[in-house]
């Protein structure tokens, strides 16, 4: 018994007396088996702190996710508006509403005539009748269409131009706006000029609010961090008396802010999945009875490690901060 409590003591005062030796006197593995064990000890010395006091660890994790989650839905609106309005954006129709005098006979000649253009592209004919039992599909008055006594709608060409840019007024708008046999042209360039605005818009608000909300999450982990480091002065201030580096006073802080990036961004990706789930299906439902079919999507699995990830980053870096400034300021005063 004596033998085995001895070998044990032998083993436990080795790292010291290796660690004591000069640096340059120590082998690789010896000083890679002090690092290791002394991030070892930080890791679960950071950890056991936490799990101490499981509340305020859990209200730090939530006020940064909240902070996260804002920019994180932002971008996730942003990016479905962005897809649901691609066909909008990408449409570059002349819908040329002809004069109701026109014959069937008028229009498909006025389609021909403009299809041979080398500015042209395509063109495509809409006979009233066809115009009529498309809106009555997707207007949903099929009924009270039915008292009506002859058809209202004029003959209709769809015109795909061959645009070099988004121009604005194209040489052709103005000719078919000219044309005696046009009634009205609807030509959407401006609103996807205005659409392609507002979601460059969205993006730089997106930007500075994950500009603002890192920056507060940087505080929410550096003030955590700073109560941390003031209730332990006198803790901290004896094992630098015993020659402790300042690497390795601020190691279990680091691991602390680490902690709680890395809780930050895993609530913040539950967050997010929650605003889905709660709108996903009114959402659908709305686009629906405007007869698009939609998707929504939310986080990927890339990008909610890439978010749990910066999270992470942010923590770590809030804690070096602050650790950092407190060994720079001086020893700890009893």
């Amino acid at each position: 018994m004596a033998k085995s409590r001895s070998h044990e003591n032998r083993l436990r005062v080795a790292p010291a007396a290796n660690q004591a030796l000069p640096r340059e006197r120590r082998s690789f593995g010896a000083r890679w088996r002090t690092w290791t064990e002394q991030h070892r000890q930080g890791f679960r010395s950071s950890l056991d702190r936490l799990r101490a006091r499981p509340w305020a660890t859990m209200l730090t994790g939530l006020v940064m996710g909240v902070a996260l989650s804002l920019p994180l839905l932002l971008h996730v609106l942003l990016d479905n508006a962005r897809d649901l309005s691609g066909g909008l954006r990408e449409a570059r129709e002349f819908t040329v509403f002809l004069d109701p005098a026109e014959t069937l006979e008028a229009a498909r000649k006025m389609a021909d005539e403009y299809g041979q253009r080398d500015d042209v592209l395509a063109v495509v004919s809409r006979t009233p009748d066809q115009g009529l039992a498309e809106f009555r599909q997707l207007s949903g008055f099929a009924e009270a269409l039915e008292v009506l006594q002859g058809n209202p709608l004029p003959s209709v060409l769809v015109i795909t131009p061959r645009l070099e840019s988004d121009e604005a007024e194209p040489p052709l708008l103005a000719e078919l706006k000219a044309d005696p046999r046009v009634d009205m042209v609807q030509y959407d360039a401006a609103w996807r000029q205005r659409l392609t605005a507002i979601l460059e818009f969205g993006e730089r608000v997106m930007l500075s609010l994950v500009i603002l909300l890192g920056l507060a999450t940087l505080l929410v982990v550096g003030n955590t961090v700073r109560m941390d480091i003031q209730s332990r002065a006198e803790e901290i201030a004896v094992i630098q008396l015993m020659g402790a580096s300042d690497g390795y006073v601020r190691r279990p802080f680091l691991y602390a802010g680490l902690w709680y990036g890395i809780l930050g961004g895993v609530l913040a990706v539950i967050a997010v999945g929650m605003v889905e789930l709660a709108v996903r299906v009114p959402l659908l439902d709305l686009l629906a009875s405007y007869g698009n079919r939609f998707d929504l999507h939310g986080f990927g699995w890339e990008q909610a490690l890439i978010v749990v990830g910066a999270s992470a980053l942010l923590g770590w870096t809030g804690a070096w901060i602050v650790s950092t400034r407190y060994l720079f300021a001086g020893r700890p005063k009893s």
